[in-house]
């Protein structure tokens, strides 16, 4: 009887082994759900906001003087120094005034001998009016002494004249500042010799309370900006490098026609200046409101995003999932983006973290924004 062949058990392990992998294989992963985006939410107001042009701006001193001396002399002193504040009429330079002064005393010696011969030819008229109406002395002697008098009454007006001119010549001697502001650096130091309106300057000086800053707005804008100027005068602010508190002014001028090679208009804002943040040659950043528009939905404009088709932010619904909604801009103010289209006032969205999040996905609300100047993060209420 023919003997039964056993399996070997290495045979029957693998077998086994196959048998359970085929089965596993034949099974579906089960599908897991990606956890909740943690995002930053803020919700969309309304509120008026400033209707503003922008441009580059240069600022100019209001008056800026280069003082010169008006007379020839020697500089014996400097009153001031490179960079001081100076106010109108106070004394700068002194120029050496003994020139000036001889000039004065030889003019006062002149008028009084001058003045002396007029004395004497008032007496000698007075004294032969008499006779000459006897008969005493012929007419054209008597007109002689006539003709000397009003001679001298004249060189005596001449004389007058010379020295109130040497006055004037010996105040010159004293350099004055002839308005209130900054001077720069001294140009020409005590000992140096000076002639009367040379070409270089002892010292400049700007005025720089107030102030000008000079701007160029395109062709387009000149319409609206004469329609504003005729409601109110027209607000501007100035944005210093560096300084985080922009300046508030008035438009003063705008030119009188459009520059035809660069399709420009020239406007020119004052500024009070109190704390000189503005500086003649220093280039600005120069916002100009126009007007506000009143009632409009705003956003925090970092919770705008760009796609292939345009504009969109990321709704949160009330089941705490996002919608992707396309939006339009109308225009973008500081940091806060105007709504044209697309989106209501009181609506939710979301503000940063936008990365983590596509339509349709559930979010985690781990804080939420307000809007004010701009969005300031707080923790979210539960």
């Amino acid at each position: 009887m023919p003997s039964r062949i056993h399996p070997r058990p290495w045979v029957t392990f693998r077998c086994a082994f196959l048998a359970c992998a085929l089965a596993a294989c034949s099974r579906d992963p089960a599908p897991q759900t990606p956890p909740p985006a943690p995002v930053t939410v803020v919700k969309a107001i309304t509120k008026d906001v400033p209707v503003l042009v922008s441009a580059v701006g240069s600022v100019e001193p209001i008056n800026s003087v280069a003082v010169k001396s008006l007379i020839d002399g020697q500089i014996l002193e400097s009153l001031v120094k490179d960079g001081d504040q100076v106010e109108a009429n106070q004394l700068l330079f002194r120029i050496d005034p003994r020139p000036a002064e001889a000039a004065l005393r030889q003019a006062q010696a002149q008028q009084a001998r001058d003045e002396a011969t007029l004395a004497q030819a008032r007496s000698q008229v007075k004294r032969y009016e008499a006779i000459a109406d006897k008969g005493y002395i012929s007419a054209d002697q008597m007109e002689q002494y006539r003709t000397n008098l009003e001679a001298a009454a004249a060189a005596v007006k001449v004389d007058q004249a010379n020295v109130a001119a040497a006055k004037v010549t010996l105040g010159y001697t004293e350099i004055r500042s002839p308005i209130a502001g900054r001077i720069g650096r001294i140009l020409i130091q005590p000992g140096n010799l000076v002639k009367a309106n040379d070409v270089n300057p002892l010292v400049v000086i700007n005025q720089i309370e107030p102030i000008y800053v000079s701007f160029a707005l395109p062709g387009s804008q000149l319409g609206p900006v004469l329609l504003a100027e005729r409601e109110s005068a027209l607000s501007v602010t100035a944005t210093v490098a560096g300084v985080a508190r922009p300046v508030e002014g008035k438009v003063a001028f705008v030119d009188n026609a459009v520059d035809t090679t660069t399709g420009t208009v020239k406007v020119r804002a004052e500024f009070a200046n109190p704390d000189r943040l503005l500086w003649p040659g220093q280039i600005v950043s120069v916002s100009l409101t126009l007007g506000k528009d009143r009632g409009v939905v705003v956003l925090p404009d970092r919770a705008v995003q760009n796609g292939p088709d345009g504009t969109y932010v990321y709704v949160v619904k009330p089941d705490k999932r996002a919608e992707q909604r396309s939006i339009a801009v109308a225009r973008t103010v500081g940091n806060e983006a105007v709504i044209r289209s697309g989106l209501a006032a009181g609506e939710t969205v979301v503000l940063d973290g936008q990365s983590r999040v596509e339509d349709g996905a559930v979010l985690d609300v781990t804080s939420e924004a307000s809007i004010a100047g701009g969005a300031e993060v707080t923790e979210a209420t539960p």
